[in-house]
């Protein structure tokens, strides 16, 4: 108390008293260029499937493949994250069908490109689970285990087929050792050195993955834990961290994002790079369920989670709810 005012005199209510006030101190905003869609596209389908898991959320045709990118690029989304699903009679034991010129995804990312060509990035799903009828993002060996270096061997070839097919940026999803070298010497040799690379530097094997292996009729068995991280590390991710940035990769990424806003942080101060994370199938899935059962406000927990994902440090986000949350925006 003070003879010429009271307690308490710091009053930081004063910059939330009105919308214009608190739209003005905003530490952080989320803008349309900030967001990635991730987009799935179905090989041998006439109409959109719904995935139940995902309410919104379809896998594509190749005609509704390439309007989706089109409304992506009007509402002012910067890029389209383009996973395959072949028919199920493609899949085998080296996902062969991931690394034929004429494979569901690269037709995919021909089409799209063909459609907008630079104004969106287009960017591809650099993994065999989508193609492997055991569901693993490698090849097995005789004893059943993922074989790192005979998968590099084959993300070196899906690299070359992607940049082919006209993509902008590989993101290698699979977690191997070594991924992120061998696809970019692979890159360089094939004369794509203006391909980019998002590197899946910190992907955690978790539960929040559920609807995402119905999204692209995963085919697993068993577990990853043996290649990606234990949900209990992050100095683990810091090493991935520094292995990934000295392969040669433009971009790194968390995966998933709002369970590792720690470790996006820390990522995120730790480096000269752009930095992704992705909101995955089970975050949208949790927040839409409930929205539907009248628990939550939709659209407001949308924009909180994520501009705490931003908050958190994320240049960018691929989130499936880009195109609608970039029009609001």
């Amino acid at each position: 108390m003070t003879k010429y005012g009271s307690f308490p005199g710091a009053r930081p209510r004063r910059l939330r008293t009105t919308p214009a006030m608190r739209r003005m101190v905003a530490e952080h905003r989320l803008h349309p260029a900030d967001l990635i869609l991730p987009a799935f596209v179905r090989e041998g389908i006439g109409e959109p499937a719904p995935i139940s898991a995902m309410p919104g959320v379809v896998q594509h045709t190749r005609d509704t493949l390439r309007k989706a990118a089109v409304e992506a690029v009007d509402a002012g989304v910067a890029g389209i994250m383009l996973f395959g699903v072949p028919e199920d009679a493609k899949k085998d034991a080296a996902g062969t069908a991931g690394t034929d010129p004429d494979g569901i995804l690269q037709v995919a990312i021909r089409e799209v490109k063909a459609e907008v060509g630079d104004d969106l990035v287009i960017m591809s799903d650099l993994c065999l689970d989508e193609y492997t009828d055991h569901g693993h993002c490698g090849v097995l060996d005789a004893e059943g285990r993922v074989d790192n270096d005979a998968t590099l061997e084959r993300y070196a070839e899906m690299a070359q087929v992607q940049a082919d097919a006209g993509v902008h940026v590989v993101a290698p999803s699979g977690m191997m050792d070594g991924q992120v070298g061998v696809i970019r010497d692979a890159l360089d040799q094939t004369g794509h050195e203006d391909v980019s690379v998002l590197a899946y530097t910190a992907k955690y094997s978790s539960a929040f993955y559920g609807p995402f292996r119905e999204a692209i009729g995963s085919s697993l068995q068993g577990d990853r834990k043996t290649y990606q991280q234990d949900p209990a590390n992050l100095r683990e991710s810091m090493r991935e961290l520094a292995l990934d940035l000295e392969e040669g990769a433009d971009m790194v990424m968390v995966k998933p994002a709002l369970p590792y806003l720690d470790v996006l942080a820390k990522v995120a101060d730790a480096v000269d790079v752009p930095v992704a994370a992705y909101q995955i199938s089970g975050e949208y899935a949790m927040i839409e369920a409930a929205a539907e059962k009248g628990w939550i406000d939709r659209d407001k927990a949308i924009l909180e989670a994520l501009t705490g994902i931003k908050r958190a440090g994320a240049d960018m986000i691929l989130t499936y709810w880009a195109t609608e949350v970039a029009r609001g925006l």
